[in-house]
């Protein structure tokens, strides 16, 4: 049984081990320093799928210093820890998978905003992903429209 990290090899290894759900709790209560996301997805049951590599051009941050951000950061603060993962990028590093909703109305990035934007700035087209969502309405959708990327 794989142990906890907070890389996309052992988010793989823990799908792999039907242990995703798992995995995502533990990254997000822990290295992710987003346990009230993980509380959220705790109030109700979830489909997971992933981590898939997909097209980071599918998603948008909702996360940064700009006015139109859903969760403003402070410029300062966001500059430097997206400018830490770019070289944490460039160098090849094992990073974490982003954490995407995806409901009717698409997809909504929860966790890795900054890991985007530097992905992003990088020139990184492509990243590996979770998708997470509610109905089974959605998660058949994501299966038809998306299958490419399973």
């Amino acid at each position: 049984m794989t142990s906890y990290a907070r890389t996309l090899t052992t988010a793989r290894a823990f799908a792999a081990e039907g242990r995703l759900e798992e995995w995502i709790h533990t990254y997000l209560c822990s290295d992710g320093h987003n346990e009230p996301f993980s509380d959220g997805l705790k109030l109700d049951k979830r489909f997971y799928i992933g981590p898939l590599n997909m097209p980071l051009s599918l998603f948008t941050r909702c996360c940064g210093p700009e006015e139109t951000m859903q969760w403003q950061v402070h410029p300062e603060e966001f500059e430097k820890h997206v400018s830490s993962l770019e070289a944490a990028v460039q160098a090849h590093a094992d990073l974490p998978p982003l954490i995407v909703q995806f409901t009717e109305s698409g997809f909504t990035l929860n966790d890795g905003n900054h890991r985007f934007e530097a992905f992003r700035r990088a020139g990184v087209n492509t990243y590996a992903v979770i998708i997470w969502g509610t109905a089974e309405a959605d998660k058949e959708r994501f299966l038809r429209e998306y299958r490419q990327y399973l």
